[in-house]
């Protein structure tokens, strides 16, 4: 239970670091992902790598395309209201 706890914790910290810092944060924690020697492995194959990719793209596509949609809307949703918190606080003066 307190594993399936840290991740949410760590999608909630991820949804704001996007908001705040935008798309560079999501493609940086991705990058934190992956280890090395995977990471080696594409730099010496990229083609193979961008097949991969697409295959498991449209893969997930048809097999999880409802929670992909769901999450994305999520991911969205928390960032607009991020940037409509951060807008309304300085639009009232307020300097917490």
């Amino acid at each position: 239970m307190a594993r399936n706890f840290d991740f949410r914790d760590r999608a909630a910290s991820l949804g704001q670091a996007l908001a705040e810092d935008g798309p560079a944060a999501f493609f940086e924690e991705v990058e934190n992902l992956i280890p090395a020697p995977l990471r080696d492995q594409v730099r010496n194959f990229p083609l193979l790598a961008v097949t991969a990719g697409v295959a498991l793209g449209v893969w997930l596509g048809m097999k999880k395309s409802e929670d992909i949609i769901a999450a994305g809307s999520s991911l969205v949703t928390a960032a607009a209201m991020s940037n409509v918190s951060a807008a309304m606080g300085r639009g009232t003066g307020n300097e917490d």
